[in-house]
């Protein structure tokens, strides 16, 4: 049994014979997602109970990406013998930038690991920064095996990418906001070749990433049916409207 956020890890999780997924994720985003695991459940609520419910012994494996407060919940949920890996902390940004009191937060609300306690429980932590792997450890052989590994799996269909949407390299700074405001159901794709989309009035931009439709007008009509007229400088009011698949 595996508790986990992340698609991809649901995918790949899939590909293992008899195998009860637990995922978390925000409320807006279960329509989309809740075929991916086998129990889902909302990431703001009290989702250790809920697992404990189904799996009183708890889980073999939690695979977390958001840190903080969640790493005592997964350790919490951990069998004896299980595995807690950290690949991500996003709990440590908000907004456009990483925020020093929202890092101090969630590094005040990460557990504070206690070798002894690990040896009395029987449980495994550990970490994984594909980043550092390639960059900083010179693993970069060992990450190619594991890449050949999942292009077999994507050509023999048992995996396939979620894309949320495609922007222009211009549009680098919406397509992180998107992702910093976790609006995004899957991975945003950068198109060299795609032409930058015209900033539209945001009031005309229907987000909704549930159903991944857009609003079929963009442009405001007077009573009088005569289109309304953008002025000069606001372009602070407006934003861009992606291609979503």
């Amino acid at each position: 049994m595996m508790c986990l956020q992340g698609q991809a890890v649901a995918q790949l999780c899939s590909t293992i014979p008899n195998v009860t997924v637990f995922g978390t994720a925000s409320s807006f985003k279960h329509e989309a997602i809740k075929d991916s695991v086998t129990h889902l459940f909302d990431r703001n609520a009290d989702y250790v109970q809920e697992v404990k419910r189904i799996s009183a012994e708890g889980v073999d494996i939690v695979l977390d990406c958001l840190c903080g407060e969640n790493t005592g919940k997964g350790l919490s949920l951990l069998k004896p013998l299980g595995t807690y890996i950290l690949y991500g902390s996003s709990n440590m940004v908000t907004g456009e930038t990483k925020s020093f009191f929202s890092f101090a937060k969630s590094w005040w609300q990460v557990e504070k690991v206690n070798p002894i306690k690990l040896y009395e429980e029987n449980k495994v932590i550990a970490g994984f920064s594909l980043l550092n792997l390639l960059f900083k450890q010179n693993r970069g052989g060992l990450v190619k095996v594991v890449m050949d590994k999942l292009l077999n799996l994507y050509n023999s269909k048992k995996i396939k990418p979620v894309v949320d949407s495609l922007w222009a390299l211009e549009e680098v700074k919406e397509a992180m906001q998107r992702i910093h405001d976790r609006g995004n159901i899957g991975k945003l794709i950068l198109d060299v070749e795609k032409a930058p989309t015209p900033l539209v009035s945001a009031k005309h931009y229907v987000r909704g990433v549930q159903s991944h439709k857009m609003a079929n007008d963009s442009t405001e009509t007077s009573e009088a049916g005569e289109e309304e007229e953008d002025h000069e400088g606001d372009n602070e009011n407006k934003e861009r409207m992606p291609f979503i698949q």
